[in-house]
């Protein structure tokens, strides 16, 4: 057992997954998760992997939130309004 950085990484090594399926697996907040993906980004990289991130996107019109930075689920879709978003999802793949 690791820090919560170190547990992380190991799901994602594993298989991809959304902010809330690493909360049930690390056993923290969604919100606590998505805090600590930018300093796992950058430690990635050092090692030579990446934070790969699929984008959310809306399940009444199909809009991709592609050119979103942030790594939370969005609130509404930007085309049609609709709450009903499926949210972004993380793996860590070589460079």
């Amino acid at each position: 057992m690791g820090t919560i950085r170190e547990n992380i990484i190991e799901q994602l090594l594993q298989r991809e997954l959304d902010a809330r399926e690493i909360s049930g697996e690390v056993g923290v907040s969604e919100k606590e998760v998505v805090a600590h993906f930018d300093h796992i980004s950058r430690s990635l990289s050092r090692r030579g992997l990446k934070l790969v991130i699929t984008p959310a996107r809306c399940f009444s019109c199909g809009y991709t939130f592609k050119d979103r930075s942030r790594h939370k689920k969005p609130g509404k879709c930007p085309k049609c309004r609709s709450e009903h978003i499926n949210p972004p999802r993380f793996s860590i793949k070589n460079k």
